[in-house]
């Protein structure tokens, strides 16, 4: 026997667990209960929104900088005004759990990713501020980081309200009483926007920090 929800709670709490590895047994358990909202919506997070598909809040609208490709120096601030940021250094973050995590794991603390403009949106940014350099969008760390924790939050919320209802314990599966019971929590639009408003508070951990050799070959374990 097993004890699926318990068990998937603990994993997402455990900071030496990634998120990746967590979402296939979380999708399992949305199937087992029959929760089709909810292993729709982690299916789209694990493998990635494609260009027609509406977002959730935490995905839309991400901001960063507008960064210049400098001959001399690299990647420098880009000059631009507030408007002009407020304009263009914003994007929709599409990319699946497993490439978002990686790529936080990729920055050290303090840094980000840089995403090139796309063609129309660079030529206009360009010809705004009279340069011709190469622009970007670099997205931190940190942002990574709290999009990533948001999911975590809201699989802590939902497998929190499973338990609440009483669906603790082994299952090797779940009764017809029992998906009813927890029916009206196939609800992944409440869990995330809970998550969004509290992640700060909730239990669950950020993306850990790689080490230089880590990030210049990968994960090793």
């Amino acid at each position: 026997m097993s004890a699926p929800v318990d068990r998937l709670q603990e994993r997402v709490v455990d900071a030496s667990e990634p998120l990746a590895d967590i979402m296939p047994s979380a999708i399992t358990l949305a199937m087992m209960l029959r929760h089709r909202n909810t292993a729709s919506w982690l299916r789209s997070e694990f493998e990635g929104y494609d260009q027609a598909a509406e977002l959730p809040g935490y995905r839309h609208d991400v901001n960063g900088h507008i960064v210049a490709r400098s001959p001399q120096y690299g990647w420098i601030p880009a000059p631009i005004d507030r408007h002009q940021l407020r304009q263009f250094g914003h994007l929709d973050l599409r990319d699946d759990v497993p490439g978002l995590e990686q790529t936080c794991l990729n920055c050290k603390k303090g840094t980000g990713h840089r995403i090139s403009l796309p063609g129309d949106q660079l030529l206009e940014l360009q010809h705004k501020i009279n340069l011709s350099a190469e622009l970007a969008i670099n997205i931190s760390r940190s942002t990574y980081c709290q999009l990533l924790k948001t999911i975590r939050g809201s699989l802590y919320l939902w497998t929190s309200a499973i338990l609440e209802a009483g669906l603790s314990g082994d299952h090797n599966a779940f009764s017809q009483d029992e998906k009813e019971k927890v029916a009206c929590l196939d609800n992944p639009d409440r869990f995330w926007r809970e998550a969004m408003a509290s992640v700060d508070d909730l239990p669950v951990p950020g993306v850990r920090e790689a080490g230089f050799l880590e990030r210049m070959f990968g994960r090793t374990g």
